[in-house]
């Protein structure tokens, strides 16, 4: 029965009146304290927590379940969450949502890279495009303006007058019992699983999407420009001639042990080496941002979105947020759905 009772515990269900909800474990506000990690050799990242942080990951133990006793908990797991595809707004009618102005700034999606695919124009014109898929994106949470406004990433821009909220989407769906109770409970008021990957969007008031909405590729439309954003491979420490493509130094007739450095580092007049020079140190792990990729092709099926080019940040498998680059002549031409496709109604 213990072992039942903290399988319980663990889903944020209690099991007695005495044993608070995961959700009264969000009162307690964690706020201003970060800490230093090296998950990478010689790169070092400071992560700094907002104050509604909870511990995501739960030290895993032995419960000795029977597998009646797992069956029931993937019962009440599957009764529990929304399933894929879901959406509590299904019955909400069109006349209840906002409409398109040249001002709104919608959410953007999370998404998988796959890898590079070769396409062909009708006029015989050969792409190179990047496969990107949204892997079950959920709407988690909304923060309106006056809560957004107190995070410590909350941006303001001189001269606009606009409030701006922010939207937390999730993807990849996982099981609960990997999580914490409290990290569990930030998925309550969507009620969808809890998901692998969370990040936020800042958006107008009027882009507001109810907790719970899915997220699919046709979010986007063809011929779309997209920023994508995500995080370069990281290479290590390594020499100018892989970090910046140095010739290096000549292979025969008297070189020794110069073949790969970087030549001369300074000039005569001032002592020392000046800023900027390139010289070997780590490669790769950066956070970059790609500007203007085009929609080539949208596979609804999958969710796969075809943007334009090889140069998308990450390896194979890495997650990628992607936003809308708003382009007020064409879409005010062509408004894109607003604030979201909505597959019923």
């Amino acid at each position: 029965m213990l072992s039942i009772t903290k399988a319980f515990s663990n889903l944020g269900i209690s099991t007695s009146p005495f044993l608070r909800q995961s959700e009264n474990i969000l009162s307690v506000i964690i706020t201003n304290w970060s800490i230093t990690s090296r998950d990478k050799h010689g790169l070092r990242k400071i992560k700094v927590y907002d104050n509604y942080w909870v511990p995501k990951k739960r030290k895993l133990t032995d419960d000795k379940l029977t597998k009646e006793n797992k069956d029931f908990l993937q019962e009440v797991i599957s009764e529990r969450f929304l399933k894929p595809g879901e959406s509590p707004l299904k019955e909400q009618t069109n006349s209840d949502r906002e409409t398109w102005t040249p001002e709104s700034i919608r959410c953007g999606v999370i998404a998988r890279k796959i890898g590079i695919y070769p396409m062909w124009t009708k006029s015989g014109r050969k792409l190179t495009t990047t496969l990107l898929q949204i892997v079950d994106n959920h709407v988690i949470r909304y923060n309106p303006p006056e809560i957004f406004s107190q995070s410590k990433y909350y941006k303001r821009i001189p001269n606009d007058p606009k409030a701006y909220g922010s939207l937390v989407v999730g993807a990849e769906s996982a099981d609960p019992q990997l999580f914490t109770a409290a990290y569990n409970g930030l998925f309550t008021e969507a009620g969808c699983m809890p998901k692998k990957k969370l990040t936020r969007f800042r958006i107008t008031v009027d882009a507001k999407i109810e907790p719970g909405t899915p997220l699919f590729a046709t979010h986007f439309r063809v011929g779309d420009y997209v920023n994508v954003r995500g995080t370069t491979k990281y290479h290590g420490f390594q020499g100018v001639v892989k970090r910046y493509k140095f010739k290096g130094g000549p292979a025969t007739h008297g070189c020794t042990k110069s073949h790969r450095r970087p030549g001369c580092v300074g000039g005569g007049r001032k002592r020392g080496i000046w800023k900027g020079k390139k010289l070997p140190g780590l490669m790769g792990g950066r956070k970059r941002m790609i500007v203007g990729l085009k929609i080539w092709r949208i596979n609804t099926k999958y969710n796969v979105l075809y943007v334009h080019g090889p140069a998308v940040p990450g390896g194979g498998r890495s997650y990628v947020i992607a936003g809308l680059l708003c382009r007020l002549k064409a879409i005010r031409e062509n408004p894109p759905p607003f604030p979201t496709f909505y597959a019923v109604g």
